[in-house]
């Protein structure tokens, strides 16, 4: 699986997670569809889970008239993923978890989504 389909997948099964009380491992099985469990995707969404209480605060240290709270879920799930990735991910480069976040919230969010989540983790990288 290539790592933009397994982020793809990722971001689907975080934003089950955070939307109902669904187990992680029962979320990923639910985007695969029955097709094999990819690495990448268990580390990214396992990875955001389990660091979720360190990632949540840097990002709200680096909003601008938002509370965390008060975020959409797919902006705070494409932030999330991206932090997981700086922050934990070595062979990932900061700005490909970036345009990849991006890239995501252009997919699933509203129309400024790119835009808010590209100047959040732009400041994050200062």
């Amino acid at each position: 699986m290539k790592r933009r389909t397994a982020r793809e997948k990722a971001f689907q099964a975080l934003f089950q997670i955070g939307n109902s009380e669904i187990e992680a491992n029962e979320a990923i099985q639910h985007v695969l569809e029955g097709a094999e469990v990819d690495p990448f995707l268990h580390d990214l969404v396992h990875g955001v889970i389990s660091n979720q209480q360190e990632l949540d605060p840097w990002i709200a240290d680096h909003l601008d008239n938002w509370s965390f709270d008060r975020l959409p879920k797919v902006e705070k799930t494409a932030l999330r993923m991206a932090a997981y990735e700086m922050k934990h991910t070595e062979d990932v480069p900061n700005q490909v978890a970036i345009n990849e976040a991006v890239e995501l919230a252009k997919i699933f969010g509203e129309q400024d989504s790119g835009k808010f989540v590209n100047g959040v983790l732009s400041k994050m990288m200062d």
